[in-house]
């Protein structure tokens, strides 16, 4: 190779040395890339990695990291030093003092007179032989006791006659579940927790387990189904009573039901509330739907007065002939307030008038008027209120956007003028809806604690407690005292004496 270079000409010997160092160029870029391919994968492959573990920490192990700290760090427990402790139990010692020595608050409340007294007697210490009382200084606490459960315990004695011809027995008394083992006070106890005080059944349950006593959830779901049929006869008649009534006011709200066509799904049942505003009376009905079907059973034959929100399928009801219908102004308020954002002059405009036909209302009630005279007070200042601002809605309608909240509000009240006016016809009709939507508030409550309910037919027996603990809270009756009442007697009271059970009877 030596020699074959040595008899090339320098021209020739430069065309290969530059053609090796072509070469040796080339060689030298494929290594370069090479290597960077290489250290592009090795980097790829220990990202993978650690993805790979970090993805098995996940699964298999903890997910947060581990933090291990200084080997001398000090521990819990640790103790406090003795000067410390020793500061801080004379804080607390001066901060007992302090509490003890604090005059009491000047408006303290007023003991219920009702209640049971314990009186404890306090004499001052040592010898009192020689000293006279000169009198004593009273001082009160309300205390309670948590709920005591007991067992009733039924002993009956068997009698026979002496010439062995027969043998007697006194008959046990009349028992809510027969054969059962829990008490009307029980049952009236779990039915009030759950449908007035809004505690589910499992809670319940929990409070039983602190006083040692294990009953199962199905149990206690059975006690409460079974209790709650017994008040079906007492609910028939009242739902008997309220078709009867010339004046009711209408609203309905949502349940979910897991009885449900679609698999995971709940249901959506509604309630629908009757209110009976001269009797004072609460009917609840449970409808899978929410269509003008739902209405039917109550509102197909019904002849009066008719109070509801502005829902079509009420529409539908208020224009058979023997049925005035009467619009809610609590509704066409709402509309108008929710209007102050985007026409602020117009809507307190509106507002105010409103307002003014609610003083009319507050007066008639604090001078206790007759429904004749209220009557009278609403014809002489309630009426030109309403003149006024109808004229004044007919007018501006014109001049608002159909889609804007404004004339949305306007057309509400619009549509419905004529049965936002006649309640000037009666002075027992009343200005608004609030009362039935006041009844439908503890199923709202009951819908966060205990968010369903099991069946259509759970619905229903519901249904029933909610009607009677609704005109219990109308008539300020102990809830849970007339359930128990209740359930001791409706197995034996005559049917014709069944309304005597109605919670409004119940406090007389």
């Amino acid at each position: 190779m030596e020699k074959a270079l040595e008899n090339l000409s320098k021209d020739d010997l430069l065309k290969v040395i530059f053609s090796q160092q072509k070469e040796i160029t080339d060689l030298s870029k494929s290594s370069s890339a090479k290597d960077e391919k290489i250290d592009y994968l090795t980097q790829e492959r220990d990202h993978l990695k650690s993805q790979v573990e970090m993805l098995k920490r996940m699964q298999f192990g903890q997910k947060r990291e581990r933090f291990e700290g200084d080997p001398n760090q000090t521990f819990l427990p640790f103790q406090a030093e003795p000067v410390e402790v020793e500061q801080q139990q004379e804080e607390i010692k001066q901060k007992i003092e302090y509490v003890r020595k604090r005059p009491n608050h000047k408006g303290r409340a007023k003991l219920p007179a009702h209640l049971p007294v314990k009186e404890i007697e306090i004499h001052p210490e040592g010898d009192l032989a020689q000293m006279i009382c000169i009198g004593k200084e009273i001082t009160e606490e309300l205390e309670c006791e948590p709920a005591k459960f007991y067992i009733k315990r039924y002993i009956r004695y068997k009698y026979a006659a002496k010439d062995k011809s027969a043998v007697v027995i006194a008959e046990l008394p009349e028992r809510v579940i027969d054969k059962g083992i829990p008490g009307s006070s029980l049952l009236a106890m779990i039915l009030t927790g759950k449908y007035q005080d809004h505690l589910p059944l499992y809670r319940q349950k929990q409070i039983f387990a602190r006083e040692n006593i294990q009953i199962a959830s199905s149990t206690i779901e059975g006690w409460t189904k079974q209790a709650l049929e017994k008040l079906e006869p007492l609910y028939e008649q009242l739902v008997f009573d309220t078709k009867a009534q010339g004046y009711l006011q209408v609203d309905e709200t949502p349940i979910k039901v897991l009885d449900s066509d679609k698999k995971g799904a709940a249901h959506s049942g509604y309630y629908w509330v009757y209110h009976a505003p001269e009797k004072g009376t609460v009917l609840f009905d449970y409808s899978p739907t929410r269509g003008g079907i739902a209405a039917v059973p109550m509102l197909w034959n019904f002849k009066g007065y008719l109070q509801t929100d502005g829902y079509a399928v009420y529409e539908k009801y208020g224009k058979k002939k023997e049925v005035t219908h009467l619009a809610c102004w609590a509704h066409a308020r709402r509309e108008f307030e929710k209007a102050l954002d985007n026409d602020k002059v117009r809507a307190e405009k509106a507002l105010l008038m409103i307002q003014k036909l609610y003083a009319v209302e507050r007066k008639a009630k604090q001078e206790n008027l007759s429904a004749e005279q209220i009557k009278e007070i609403r014809l002489s200042e309630s009426l030109p209120i309403i003149n006024e601002l109808g004229k004044w809605i007919f007018e501006e309608i014109k001049n608002t956007l159909p889609k804007s909240q404004i004339g949305k509000a306007m057309a509400y009240a619009y549509a419905r003028w004529d049965a936002l006016s006649a309640y000037l016809n009666d002075g027992n009709l009343l200005i608004d809806n609030n009362l039935v939507e006041n009844a439908i508030r503890p199923v709202a409550l009951g819908r966060k604690n205990y968010l369903f309910a099991g069946s259509h037919e759970a619905a229903q027996r519901a249904a029933m407690i909610y009607s009677f603990f609704a005109i219990c809270k109308k008539h300020e009756v102990n809830p849970f005292e007339w359930l128990k009442h209740t359930l001791e007697n409706i197995m034996s009271i005559n049917h014709k004496n069944l309304k005597e059970l109605y919670p409004q009877n119940f406090k007389k």
